[in-house]
């Protein structure tokens, strides 16, 4: 079975405090993407990150290097885009982290380890949030093959996202352009 990883989708990250026009862009290809996974890996698991934080934001050691407050629990802009949120379907695990990485996910996976054959990724942004959980997954499950669908991402530049790809092609992760 595979699995498909769909990190931040969340308001803030697209059109809200954080977006910018490629993580707005990427709304529609995402969930197009997930919807054409659903419907080819009929027993393939979907886990979606959630960037989580709280009202003392601004307290944090992320605030205090970001200072814009974004994603704050239970704020519009923490909610999940509409469309990649119908995409998933009620059957989706839904992660909520307070950082970059998502350290509960190799746990999620786990259930499936024995017969996880491929991991496959998508979301924003490419140099943060996504290449944080790519390595934690590298790291937990080193025979999974990981897919990155590159334009399902976005980064917070463009040149960003693209070091990002590259960082992590050079950790064995196979970055793919893909269609629905």
């Amino acid at each position: 079975m595979k699995a498909l990883i769909v990190i931040d989708m969340q308001k803030d990250f697209t059109t809200g405090a954080l977006g910018n026009p490629e993580t707005a862009a990427v709304v529609k290809p995402v969930a197009d993407y997930i919807r054409s996974f659903r419907s080819q890996e009929s027993d393939g698991a979907v886990i979606a990150t959630m960037d989580t934080h709280f009202e003392n934001y601004m307290e944090t050691q992320e605030g205090r290097h970001l200072p814009v407050p974004h994603c704050i629990r239970n704020t519009e802009g923490w909610a999940l885009e509409e469309a990649v949120a119908e995409a998933m379907g009620e059957q989706a695990v839904i992660l909520e982290k307070k950082t970059f990485g998502a350290i509960h996910l190799p746990e999620q996976l786990q259930k499936y380890a024995d017969q996880l054959q491929e991991i496959q990724m998508v979301g924003v942004c490419t140099d943060i949030c996504v290449i944080s959980n790519a390595m934690i997954l590298k790291a937990a499950f080193p025979e999974v093959p990981i897919r990155i669908i590159a334009n399902c991402c976005a980064g917070v530049t463009p040149q960003s996202h693209k070091n990002a790809l590259s960082a992590m092609a050079m950790c064995q992760m196979t970055v793919v352009e893909q269609k629905a």
